[in-house]
């Protein structure tokens, strides 16, 4: 699928100030620990996951999402009346009903005349939402669209620590699926996307794919269907599996979107990919024969933030300087499903808004114990 007038106009991010370590969180684990004999430091050193940040309790997603928003139109400066779709994208929301994109619409003081709704898809939600804004753009029926979204780990993260520590049944052996659980992290990102005559600072998106691997859906699942703050999921991920099928996927899904834009891989200047952990990191890029170097990475310090990893990870290193200016850049999105969304753009520029200086090399370090 190719683009002719749709640009990456701006982004907005909203990053939580709690932290929570591996390090604490593995102190909360201690009876589990202890009971198994499993040798402190494992968690960061299985996933290269330092750190992740959590909201407040009681935070409902629709807050921070009405604020990365606010942030990214207010970099645009764009006039609100011109946004014609809203779509909130993550896979936590307030309520089952209406949808959270009710709400953050309302907050970001929309027209009335707006498409709102929500679009849900794991790890790629942004993603997709960002693909439907460019398709109508590109029809000419829209001017102008924000996806937007917010993920919520503090629940999880939670509920998955005390049912570990509360199941005397757990091996070392079947305790594994839940380990994944404790790499989430919370975030929030909003992309706002226009036609090509609105733009004044924006980058040009010139092509998108997507790839379905659903024959294995079932790699990934959490519990059933319960949405927003309050939600205390647990999720049964086979990591494994999960990676070498997801890889495969992307393998896929590269290929063809080497085909869409007519680069090769030595062309390529900057990729950034799902923000999964390490042993991902580099099982993908080995497969796809790319430059770790010209790979930019955030879950060092945010976990896996779900649907915003990779739009929080671009703004990252846009704000950082790690992209450049003409730079040929690829978005690789990968989500449990299995499904894969991949972006290609030659980076001009965004205005970016919101507080990603949180994410500069030293910031304050808290191992703390989660309270």
């Amino acid at each position: 699928m190719r683009f002719e007038n749709v640009y990456l106009e701006s982004i907005g991010a909203e990053i939580p100030t709690e932290i929570w370590t591996s390090q604490a969180i593995e102190k909360r684990l201690e009876p589990l620990y202890s009971r198994l004999k499993l040798p402190e430091g494992r968690l960061e050193l299985m996933s290269g996951i330092a750190e992740r940040r959590v909201w407040p309790a009681g935070t409902f997603p629709s807050g921070p999402s009405i604020r990365s928003g606010n942030h990214a139109l207010e970099a645009a400066g764009i006039d609100r009346d011109r946004v014609g779709c809203l779509i909130h994208a993550s896979v936590c929301r307030d309520f089952l009903e209406p949808a959270t994109a009710s709400r953050v619409h309302h907050g970001l003081a929309l027209s009335n005349r707006c498409w709102v709704y929500d679009v849900s898809n794991a790890c790629l939600g942004l993603i997709n939402g960002a693909v439907q804004i460019a398709m109508m753009i590109e029809s000419g029926a829209i001017d102008a669209g924000i996806v937007v979204g917010t993920e919520n780990s503090r629940p999880l993260l939670e509920q998955t620590i005390k049912s570990l520590n509360q199941n005397e049944s757990l091996t070392r052996k079947t305790v594994k699926p839940a380990f994944a659980s404790l790499t989430i992290g919370s975030g929030s990102c909003a992309w706002l996307l226009t036609h090509r005559k609105l733009s004044t600072t924006g980058t040009p998106i010139e092509a998108a794919i997507a790839e379905a691997r659903t024959e294995f859906h079932d790699l990934c699942m959490s519990d059933d269907d319960a949405a927003g703050a309050s939600m205390q999921p647990l999720m049964d991920t086979d990591s494994e599996r999960l990676m070498a099928e997801g890889i495969a996927t992307g393998i896929a899904a590269f290929e063809r979107l080497l085909d869409e834009t007519g680069w090769t891989r030595e062309q390529i200047d900057r990729s950034i990919c799902h923000q999964v952990g390490s042993r991902h990191r580099t099982g993908m890029l080995d497969a796809m024969g790319l430059d770790p170097s010209r790979d930019s990475i955030t879950f060092p310090k945010l976990g896996n933030t779900g649907s915003v990893a990779l739009p929080l990870s671009l703004a990252w290193a846009a704000w950082s300087g790690e992209i450049e200016r003409d730079d040929r850049t690829t978005l690789l999105g990968i989500g449990s499903g299995i499904n894969s969304v991949m972006l290609a753009a030659k980076w001009q520029n965004v205005a970016l808004g919101g507080n990603l200086d949180l994410l500069q090399p030293d910031p304050p370090a808290s191992d703390r114990r989660p309270e």
